[in-house]
């Protein structure tokens, strides 16, 4: 009767021992979700105060500079140094401006960018990796003319608060691209225009 009470003892024990394996298991995997959550944040563009822009060589003897509007672009970080932060940006390619209508619309058309059948210019970051306080190196896949290609950009923070009271943070970011890489004005060599197509882009995110 003994060796029965204590087979049933042992067995109760490893079942209870069992039961709260799991339950501190998912209690873990809730405070940690819940931890993850918090700490998460979210960043969206201000539109009024961001955009694209790019300079060209024209000739080999000028700058031709021009801009896109930025119609969609959001950061999603787990801490404020924005170190491991994801981003995403989307532009308007039909709204390019280079302040000459003629070249725009030159520009704009299947000679180079093909608005109509290629509307956008995007931007999916694979890492966003601290270099110092202020500096960043943002790697990602930029599409465009329909091509896909990773880049490596610098991206400078400026931090402070908002109107609103809420943190804002401003990026600069600049690098460069081959716009053969792109199949973008194929017919028209580097005497006329560079390969080489700088990108400087300005903008403003309010934290949600």
């Amino acid at each position: 009767m003994k060796i029965i009470q204590i087979k049933t003892f042992i067995k109760i024990k490893t079942q209870l021992h069992t039961i709260m394996k799991k339950v501190t298991l998912a209690l873990a995997l809730a405070t940690l979700l819940s931890f993850a959550s918090k700490a998460q944040s979210t960043w969206a563009v201000d539109k009024a105060h961001s955009k694209l822009g790019f300079s060209i060589v024209h000739m080999g003897v000028s700058d031709v500079e021009g801009s896109f509007k930025i119609t969609d672009a959001t950061i999603t970080s787990t801490g404020d140094d924005f170190t491991g932060a994801t981003v995403q940006l989307t532009a308007d390619a039909a709204s390019l401006n280079t302040e000459q209508d003629a070249r725009d619309k030159h520009v704009k058309s299947d000679a180079f960018l093909d608005v109509a059948k290629y509307p956008t210019i995007t931007f999916k970051s694979t890492s966003f990796r601290k270099v110092n306080a202020t500096t960043y190196a943002v790697t990602g896949d930029l599409t465009m003319h329909g091509v896909t290609k990773p880049v490596t950009l610098n991206a400078t923070l400026r931090q402070g608060m908002g109107m609103n009271k809420k943190p804002v943070a401003g990026f600069k970011i600049s690098g460069t691209i081959n716009r053969q890489d792109f199949a973008v004005g194929t017919g028209f060599g580097a005497a006329m225009l560079s390969d080489e197509i700088t990108l400087i882009a300005n903008t403003e995110f309010d934290k949600q």
